[in-house]
């Protein structure tokens, strides 16, 4: 009976201490499933990314946060908020601490309904005021410095308004602005505010049907046609690099783009071939909603994406190859979930800022360790350095069967090696054709080395059967396939005598 109870209470202690081991991250419960899309449909997955906590401006002296628009996180992890209901900025420190607040005090850097912001390194503050139509720029302390009215040039057009929603100021110091209804491309406007031409618009595709239809129209009917005009940009993003990313609305696939310094798309390169088009986002069908309707994006300095489909409230991210790494969020009042998210950004750490609108908060998300595990391997993988993510690949398969990505990765780190055989094992169970084919063509020529000879004799046997027919090669194969102790009755008679 004593030794039943000490054994007990053994098991109770030895419990309760694996229990206060386990951190609390991976105890905590998440209200939306993990999953990622692979080549089969969408298959569950462990969270990248966990919610932790929000920031609602209750707590601060400055009070709460109404209808906020956009955020932006600088290299310090300084916090940018575009309080658009309160028609102010709101700058906290990395400890989510007030630092000042700016841009409603009554004068001329007073804001009315702002809706993007960007921040230079020397902290200089560019902010779209769109009610004002206007850019109001204010210095590192805050104080209003000028503002960028309406540029006037024939190039915009007679019906052009002006209504900056997001922006960005790249190495020449010159603005480049989405603004709401130009669907001509973003904007470009030096630092004297004149405007220099419009950069990287959207592309529209050919179409047969409007080609047939103004083909046969008449002059009346062709007036009556709607035109079709390019999508406009929802937002952009500056990467380290200086590139300039965006995302579209209201287009199939393609959503997200990474310009170059002439605008051209080198994120979906040769997008008029149907293969090399990328859908971002959800494969799916939701209510009125086909497609995914990005807002913005973030973007590290390993070229990993992080875009907001404001459609679904989640956020899906990719690498810079344009494999889906993780999807988290989705709509919903639940702690991690979100009503109307409309902006996002990331700390140095990795730790992702988005912005719910319509709950007047931000929510802050914190990669789990199959994130850190995941986000280890792909850098790798996508840098080319095969062989040295092929562990934490491996580590990944066993946490999760289901991420075809490290089947490729593996793939990839075995033809390194030089086995191709295990290469269209890994390959064939990621499904990616192209990966397949090409260890299967090192294969080939693996196994014609090896067998050269057997191919060799091979061919000529071919070739005899060929040239002198059937008959001659069915003798010759008979009598060498006679034994060689059946010799004829009348040999063995004359061996005996």
């Amino acid at each position: 009976m004593r030794a039943s109870l000490r054994r007990a209470t053994v098991v109770w202690l030895v419990s309760a201490a694996l229990l206060l081991a386990i951190p609390a991250a991976a105890m905590a419960s998440s209200p939306y499933d993990g999953y990622i899309w692979n080549s089969r449909s969408d298959s569950p997955s462990i969270n990248g990314y966990l919610y932790k906590d929000s920031i609602d401006g209750y707590a601060l002296p400055s009070g709460a946060f109404k209808s906020p628009e956009d955020i932006y996180i600088n290299d310090n992890n300084a916090i940018y908020i575009v309080d658009s209901g309160n028609n102010r900025i709101v700058l906290l420190d990395n400890r989510h601490q007030l630092i000042r607040v700016f841009g409603d005090e009554d004068g001329p850097g007073k804001l009315n309904g702002p809706k993007g912001i960007f921040v230079k390194n020397d902290g200089t503050v560019y902010v779209a005021d769109t009610q004002n139509r206007r850019i109001a720029i204010f210095d590192h302390d805050g104080a209003f410095i000028k503002e960028i009215k309406s540029p006037d040039s024939p190039l915009l057009g007679a019906n052009f308004l002006f209504s900056p929603a997001k922006l960005v100021v790249d190495k020449r110091d010159y603005i480049i602005v989405a603004n709401d209804g130009t669907s001509s491309g973003l904007l470009q406007i030096d630092p004297n505010g004149t405007f220099k031409g419009y950069f990287g618009a959207n592309m529209v595709e050919f179409s047969w049907q409007r080609f047939f239809i103004r083909l046969f129209a008449t002059d009346e009917q062709k007036a009556q046609l709607a035109t079709v005009r390019p999508q406009e940009f929802s937002n952009l993003h500056q990467d380290g690099e200086g590139f300039i990313w965006t995302t579209t609305l209201g287009t199939e696939y393609n959503q997200i783009k990474r310009l170059s310094a002439v605008g051209v798309d080198t994120f979906n390169p040769d997008w008029t071939q149907a293969h090399n088009r990328k859908n971002f986002g959800d494969v799916f069908s939701f209510g009125s909603f086909d497609m995914a309707s990005f807002v913005d994006l973030t973007v590290d300095d390993k070229g990993i994406v992080t875009a907001l489909d404001i459609s679904t409230g989640k956020a899906f991210q990719y690498d810079k190859v344009r494999n889906l790494l993780f999807v988290f969020g989705g709509i919903g009042t639940q702690n991690g979930l979100f009503q109307t998210p409309v902006a996002i950004d990331q700390t140095t750490d990795g730790s992702i800022y988005i912005v719910d609108k319509t709950r007047n908060r931000i929510d802050r998300f914190v990669t789990t360790p199959f994130g850190d595990l995941v986000h280890e391997a792909a850098g790798l993988f996508v840098d080319g350095r095969y062989q040295e993510a092929k562990e934490p690949w491996r580590q990944v398969l066993e946490l999760n069967s289901n991420y075809d990505l490290a089947y490729s990765g593996i793939g990839k780190a075995l033809e390194k090696e030089e086995r191709w055989k295990e290469a269209m094992a890994y390959h064939k169970m990621s499904r990616v054709q192209y990966n397949y084919s090409q260890a299967l063509k090192e294969y080939r020529k693996e196994w014609l080395r090896d067998n050269f000879q057997l191919v060799f004799v091979g061919l000529i046997v071919l070739f005899l059967a060929i040239r002198f027919g059937y008959k001659p090669l069915r003798k010759l194969g008979a009598r060498l396939a006679r034994p060689q102790d059946s010799a004829p009755q009348g040999a063995a008679e004359r061996r005996s005598i």
